[in-house]
């Protein structure tokens, strides 16, 4: 787990500070305009172990009872491969990732096709398959 300042280069690596980035969505000031933002911001939510925003922004249809976070994992890195709708005008969307991590001194990565839906102006996880 990280601890992110404001001005720091956002986990997300989007190449804005958190402040400009996942900050404001993570503290519930600003609302992800696209899926792709709530994908940055939830992968965010995994670097700083932020297990609130995690939860708070998944469908509740799909939610999971519990959710528990690995403080042992480095989440570093997030290359966003592809996108289906998802914009500022949609109700769904589909974010393609790989996401970077290091765990017990190796780097490792996992990939993720993920399908989100908008409801009442939020955007929130459905549910993903693992490559």
């Amino acid at each position: 787990m990280r601890d992110v300042r404001s001005e720091d280069r956002c986990p997300c690596t989007s190449g804005m500070t958190f402040g400009e980035c996942c900050g404001p969505i993570l503290s519930r000031d600003r609302r992800a305009p696209t899926a792709p933002a709530l994908m940055r911001s939830r992968f965010t939510a995994f670097a700083v172990g932020d297990r609130d925003h995690l939860l708070a922004t998944w469908h509740p249809g799909t939610q999971p009872a519990i959710l528990e976070l690995d403080d042992e994992i480095d989440w570093y890195r997030l290359d966003v491969t592809d996108t289906v709708a998802g914009g500022p005008f949609d109700d769904v969307g589909e974010v393609t990732f790989v996401a970077h991590y290091r765990a017990a001194a190796a780097r490792r990565s996992m990939s993720e096709h993920s399908r989100f839906r908008r409801e009442r102006g939020n955007w929130y996880y459905v549910d993903g398959d693992v490559a």
